[in-house]
């Protein structure tokens, strides 16, 4: 109800409960009462205005706290955008070191292909010497040679087929790619870059979204070549694709498993990344212990 209101009716119920006065009543009832009326008045008066200020101190308070909450919002808001950028920053970093580390390993391989031609190269300059001195075997009947090496002379040299491949598979010339890598498999599956050429036909499975062929064959680099420097990617790779595949539990135990073997390679990290987004939890490498 309305201060005012709140007058006027203080007012009539006094003039109500006043008792009546004769006709002959003195001026001085009347002074009094209309006295007492004006102080009632101004008590409601101050009042009024105190409610009024109360009333606007609060609204400040209000608007002061709407303006400090939503500032904080803002706040909140810039900082969740800013930690999405830097992992998404992180995240940009750290797959383009991995494909530079990648490529590193490339052209490591490459390298050794080229050791591993000139050894042959050697090799071939030891038979001749050899050949000049010993008589010449004499061919089979038929004029076919036979002996271990004859198998490996259908095929090309092992660094031209391994070079070719991996040139394939850079140039993402895939199919070429693969059958070279198969073929330098079938000839030459002992050589240090075999688990090499394994893990690129894997690779080139998964990419072409053949996750259950890649698993099969990322095992192959791991059970076949488990000290070659495709280990880690391999196995990776392998966590990948099982999530690719929806089986999340083998998944999240193969990207551990990588963590708790090679826990300082760009491999182990990424599979951190990747745990982290699913939500999965992260083991820790096993402690070592030194025997005295």
């Amino acid at each position: 109800m309305n201060l005012r209101k709140v007058t006027a009716l203080a007012v009539m119920t006094l003039m109500v409960a006043a008792p009546a006065t004769p006709a002959f009543a003195t001026n001085r009832d009347m002074v009094q009462l209309q006295t007492q009326v004006q102080e009632l008045a101004d008590r409601i008066a101050r009042m009024q205005q105190s409610f009024d200020e109360r009333m606007g101190v609060m609204r400040n308070l209000v608007e002061q706290s709407t303006d400090n909450v939503n500032k904080l919002t803002e706040s909140v808001q810039t900082m969740q955008k800013g930690l999405q950028q830097q992992n998404a920053d992180s995240q940009t970093k750290i797959e383009q070191v991995s494909g530079q580390i990648q490529t590193l390993n490339d052209s490591i391989d490459e390298l050794k292909a080229r050791l591993a031609r000139t050894n042959k190269q050697l090799e071939d300059i030891q038979t001749q010497q050899q050949n000049l001195v010993q008589p010449a075997a004499q061919p089979a009947p038929g004029g076919t040679p036979t002996g271990p090496g004859a198998a490996a002379t259908q095929a090309p040299p092992a660094d031209v087929l391994y070079n070719n491949a991996l040139r394939d598979y850079n140039s993402a010339r895939y199919e070429l790619a693969l059958a070279q890598f198969q073929d330098y498999l079938k000839y030459y599956s002992t050589t240090a870059l075999a688990g090499n050429a394994q893990f690129y036909i894997a690779d080139m499975e998964y990419r072409s979204g053949n996750f259950e062929a890649a698993v099969a064959d990322y095992d192959k680099v791991l059970e076949q070549f488990p000290g070659g420097n495709k280990a880690a990617a391999a196995q990776l790779k392998k966590g990948y694709s099982l999530l690719e595949l929806g089986r999340k539990d083998a998944g999240v135990r193969e990207l551990n498993a990588l963590i708790q073997r090679y826990p300082r390679t760009i491999e182990a990290t990424q599979a951190r990344e990747r745990l982290h987004k699913l939500g999965a939890a992260t083991s820790r490498p096993a402690a070592t212990h030194k025997t005295h």
